[in-house]
């Protein structure tokens, strides 16, 4: 049977929602796929089910063809396992938590690494048992600070997660393989174009870890690629080292009069005016170096102060701090941390002092100062010297200072050398849309997941984590297809194959559409029929480019004539053909 818009469930709407600020967003909305319930919580219509639904066949698909069992838990967890593996703590406010009427801790899951383990645990104990890949598609709870854009940054979202369990780590290698292949094919049915890049693992711990990145302007990542074929996220790359520079027979540091320089820019003016350099070339930024103060909340409570020291023409790049040192929350240090290390002189922070105070390694101050990779020994800077409206010329880094060590903390820029030599890089906007890991043995370990081995020894599984974001997919694809009237989607997820319409208020156009739909139904195709009696020809075009289904079907005045016009919504052609042909036109 058709579904009929005259009883179907939907209502389009012609204005924008208020708090909409990408096209996906708007068009599911107005088209009546999605419907706001809270900030980033939203409720699923009968057009965004089918979607969905389409979306998640074709990952069920693959899952199957990669060897993935299909499984169901709960978005309802207790505290226990991710107290046992840490993430209780680690993941701070950004995730749900609750009681139960008897006082005990719950959480809504934001993902569901620790169950699954515990499942296999609970049923499996030997070799022969391995290797295993069971996956869900089970809606997931994250306390976004700034859910925005609809879909694409929710508090709610559907998402498949897989994981593989094998004995070894060949195992491993092999089941992360098959998932990444998946996902492949997956990407390439969907239409999506992605880009994997090297990733880093965050609170999930392990080793290789690689997203699916989408490239899009309105994406929240990141991501450096080469025309080499290197692609990595900010947060994963990694600098290229120089060497070291030989220092034997250069002068020793000076420390020079730096009034009102409390910027790099102010720095390199004055030194260029007053402290010329012999060689004439001009200082520039890239010579000073750049001393950033920071604080660290660890997850025990406590409380560090941390320098970071990098070029002057760098910039410290946030989401590369938060990975350099999480689980730990970072931020810039505040007033109170400034007190209580009275030898930070703000605007002058420098390693060194004429007066033999240092920050680094064997330093008494009890700040650890880290530096850039590029901060290399033998390399010459310009910086602060502790004391108020001065700075030292000529420090010398491995000779005059030493690290606590390197940190990858500042911004990543085009032209920046690949690590892998495969040349310059450029940066561009993504969004994530698949990540695979390969997480090892912490969680199998902190959880007891061992098996019996081929020699009767107990051994500890190791791991792999796979992860889709469905509902983001959906709204991804929503944003690349459409064109201001309304979506278009492609025809591996749109709601319906065909969407006919009576254009008229004579029978014989409804009696026509009538015979369309029949042929079309018989045909094995899936139909929304808009037979509303009393709506004009106009709404229901209206209606029909907002909605979005790739192929169109109109009775109007050539019901006369015995034609009616398929209308190819991508492409914007019409074509008349005749009431019988529609089928075979379709096709």
């Amino acid at each position: 049977m058709p579904t009929r818009l005259s009883t179907y469930f939907l209502r389009t709407l012609r204005e924008d929602p208020a708090d909409a600020e990408v096209a996906s967003h708007r068009l599911l909305v107005r088209a009546g796929y999605i419907r706001r319930q809270a900030p980033g919580v939203f409720a699923w219509l009968p057009l965004g089910l089918r979607v969905k639904a389409k979306i998640e066949a074709i990952i069920r698909e693959e899952m199957t063809n990669a060897g993935a069992h299909e499984v169901h838990f709960p978005a309802l967890l207790p505290r226990e396992p991710y107290e046992a593996s840490g993430r209780w703590e680690t993941y701070g406010d950004g995730i749900f938590r609750l009681h139960d009427r008897k006082g005990s801790d719950y959480l809504l899951a934001p993902t569901h690494e620790e169950v699954f383990t515990l499942l296999v645990k609970d049923l499996y104990n030997s070799y022969k048992d391995l290797p295993l890949a069971i996956y869900q598609i089970q809606d997931k709870y994250r306390d976004e600070a700034r859910p925005r854009a609809g879909l694409l940054r929710g508090r709610e979202f559907t998402m498949k997660d897989a994981y593989s369990f094998d004995i070894s780590d060949e195992g491993l290698d092999a089941s992360y393989q098959a998932q990444r292949d998946a996902y492949e094919r997956i990407f390439t049915r969907l239409g999506l174009e992605y880009v994997i890049v090297n990733a880093d693992n965050g609170l999930m711990g392990g080793a290789r870890s690689e997203e699916f990145l989408h490239p899009t302007p309105i994406g929240e990542d990141t991501f450096v690629r080469s025309a080499g074929g290197y692609a990595a996220n900010v947060e994963a790359f990694e600098t290229v080292v120089p060497e070291p520079v030989p220092f034997d027979g250069l002068p020793a540091p000076v420390v020079l009069d730096s009034p009102n320089t409390p910027t790099i820019a102010t720095l390199v003016d004055l030194a260029n005016a007053e402290y010329p350099r012999p060689d004439g070339r001009p200082w520039t930024a890239a010579d000073t170096l750049k001393n950033v103060v920071l604080a660290v909340a660890h997850p025990n409570g406590t409380r560090e102060v941390v320098v970071i020291g990098l070029p002057g023409d760098r910039d410290v790049e946030m989401k590369r701090v938060e990975v350099a040192f999480a689980p730990g929350e970072v931020g810039p240090a505040t007033e109170a941390d400034f007190a209580k290390h009275p030898g930070l002189v703000k605007g002058y922070i420098g390693p060194w002092s004429a007066d033999g105070a240092v920050l680094g390694a064997e330093s008494a101050t009890g700040i650890r100062y880290l530096v850039d990779p590029r901060v290399v020994d033998g390399t010459e800077w310009i910086t602060g010297a502790n004391v108020h409206e001065k700075h030292v010329f000529g420090l010398v880094a491995g000779r005059d200072f030493v690290a606590d060590g390197t940190v990858e903390a500042s911004d990543v820029r085009a032209g920046d050398l690949a690590p892998d030599g495969s040349g310059p890089v450029e940066l561009a906007r993504g969004m994530e849309i698949g990540h695979v890991f390969q997480l090892g043995r912490f969680f199998a370990e902190v959880l007891g997941l061992k098996v019996l081995d081929e020699n009767g020894k107990l051994v500890t599984v190791t791991m792999g984590s796979y992860g889709i974001g469905v509902t983001r997919i959906l709204a991804i694809i929503a944003e690349d297809n459409n064109d201001g009237k309304g979506l278009i989607w492609p025809a591996s997820v749109a709601p319906f194959d065909v969407h006919v319409l009576a254009a008229g208020k004579d029978a014989a156009v409804f009696d026509a559409a009538e015979t369309v739909v029949a042929d079309l139904e018989a045909s094995g195709y899936d139909v929304l029929y808009d037979d509303r009696p009393k709506v004009s020809p106009g709404v229901k075009f209206g209606d029909a480019e907002l909605i979005g289904i790739p192929k169109i079907v109109i009775a109007g005045r050539g019901v006369v004539d015995g034609v009616v016009e398929v209308w190819d919504r991508a492409s914007g052609e019409r074509t008349t053909v005749p009431i019988g042909d529609v089928v075979s036109a379709l096709r």
